[in-house]
């Protein structure tokens, strides 16, 4: 459902990533990790068609994003960090001008926008001005836009960051409710919420893929999550 094949970025001779391959299958949670400036937004903006690669090809679904973006983005949806709301707009507002945008029409567009309403919680907000909501109701109402389309495939770019300890179990609850049925590609920093949601890891480190595997392969010698981080994204 996402493939990178040999995927690249390069900005001059700087490479924000360098031939990078990976896989995610149908119903699997994966985490995206590595330090800050390793790669991971540069890799999801090129899976998600928003930039386009030096080389290498990104496929969502099988549609390769550089030459069927439409049709991949129809099956797609991209919740990047800090992700643009209009602050003036209330979530209903919000919801009901990317149903629009995303041809929603009739009975079906009042259901789906229902439906994220009760799915993202936000029944209590849902006529408050976006911009005076806390971060975390902020957060929910991306991951309702997200999802208005009932797309196949997430790819989720730091979706607790700023959060408190109560909003990133909200938001961590909602993320395994739906990873089973949706397969997502998520980006965090919080180690703690990668064993809570994902069983696969994906590691980058300066631009490259350095560990594809298993949370319980990578911890079969027992030490913790947080040591093989520190190991495998060393400066070279």
């Amino acid at each position: 459902m996402i493939e990178a094949v040999g995927l690249s970025k390069y900005y001059g001779q700087f490479a924000a990533i360098d031939k990078v391959s990976f896989q995610v299958r149908r119903g699997e949670v994966v985490a995206f990790l590595g330090p800050n400036g390793a790669g991971k937004s540069t890799t999801m903006k090129l899976l998600t068609g928003y930039l386009a690669p030096s080389a290498g090809v990104a496929k969502i679904a099988g549609f390769d994003m550089s030459s069927q973006r439409l049709a991949g983005a129809a099956r797609l949806g991209y919740l990047p960090e800090n992700g643009p709301l209009y602050p003036d707009m209330t979530p209903r507002a919000l919801l009901n001008f990317f149903a629009d945008a995303r041809g929603l029409a009739g009975e079906r567009k009042r259901q789906r926008i229902a439906d994220v309403i009760e799915l993202c919680d936000l029944g209590g907000v849902i006529g408050k001005p976006i911009g005076k909501l806390s971060r975390g109701y902020r957060q929910r109402v991306g991951m309702a836009q997200v999802l208005l389309h009932e797309p196949d495939v997430l790819i989720l770019d730091e979706p607790t960051a700023g959060l408190d300890p109560n909003q990133i179990h909200e938001v961590r609850e909602t993320i395994r409710k739906l990873g089973q049925s949706k397969t997502i590609l998520l980006s965090t920093h919080i180690l703690q919420e990668v064993e809570a949601m994902a069983e696969r890891i994906l590691f980058i480190n300066e631009g490259r893929l350095v560990y594809d595997g298993t949370i319980a392969a990578l911890r079969a010698d027992g030490r913790p999550l947080e040591e093989h981080f520190r190991r495998l994204t060393r400066a070279a």
